[in-house]
């Protein structure tokens, strides 16, 4: 069974639907509904009860791609909803991780200077998004930074291996987090890429209505 791309069919003709509510799409808005619930807890340092609400936000993160795949349920709105989804919810648990004292700082700092090197790169050469395809890389990435959070909430759990637990979450961090740098770098030289495609056709990356499949 494929990790990546899991759910994908062959003997499907998948059609890009404009519904808003899919299952796949409402899995994600209850997904990131879970957010506030994740900050409370931990502010209210019941760090079991957040583990578990950062585990079913990491693993719901997989079933709703699945499901779309598996249920020809793809759609226009999910695949812009469920990367910002994920995104979102990623800078807000490191943040809330860091202001704790939980995580360390370069955590927050690497999630957040290349995305926003990314965003503005994509509205100068865009006026938006590039319409690029999420790479292996970026869902490894994703999949790292997903993993080594929660296992830093089992770090401040007495009676737990405290210690090693966390040693084990920075080291899941830190690999999430150089593959973060890594990805918006790759991601940046595919803006740059497409940008002097459509020049070299003749078409001005910043007149979406030209190329935009949205």
């Amino acid at each position: 069974m494929r990790l990546i791309g899991a759910g994908t069919r062959d003997d499907l003709v998948y059609v890009v639907t404009d519904r808003f509510w899919t299952i796949p799409n409402v899995i994600t808005v209850l997904r990131f509904c879970l957010v506030p619930v994740f900050v409370w807890l931990v502010l209210s340092e019941r760090y079991l009860a957040a583990f578990i609400v950062l585990a079913v936000l990491s693993s719901t993160d997989w079933i709703d791609g699945y499901v779309a795949r598996r249920f020809n349920q793809i759609s226009t709105v999910g695949q812009w909803l469920d990367p910002v989804a994920d995104r979102l919810s990623l800078v807000v648990v490191a943040m809330t991780l860091v202001v704790t004292g939980i995580a360390p700082w370069w955590l927050l700092v690497s999630l957040l200077v290349p995305d926003l090197i990314l965003a503005m790169a994509a509205v100068a050469l865009f006026r938006g998004s590039p319409e690029l395809e999420v790479t292996v890389l970026g869902k490894v990435r994703t999949a790292l930074l997903l993993l080594g959070t929660p296992v830093l909430l089992l770090g401040r759990i007495p009676g737990l291996a405290e210690e090693t637990l966390t040693m084990v979450a920075h080291a899941l961090l830190a690999l999430g987090c150089a593959g973060h740098v890594w990805a918006a770098g790759d991601y940046l030289r595919g803006c740059l890429r497409k940008h002097r495609a459509l020049t070299d056709q003749g078409i001005d990356p910043r007149d979406r209505a030209s190329w935009s499949q949205a």
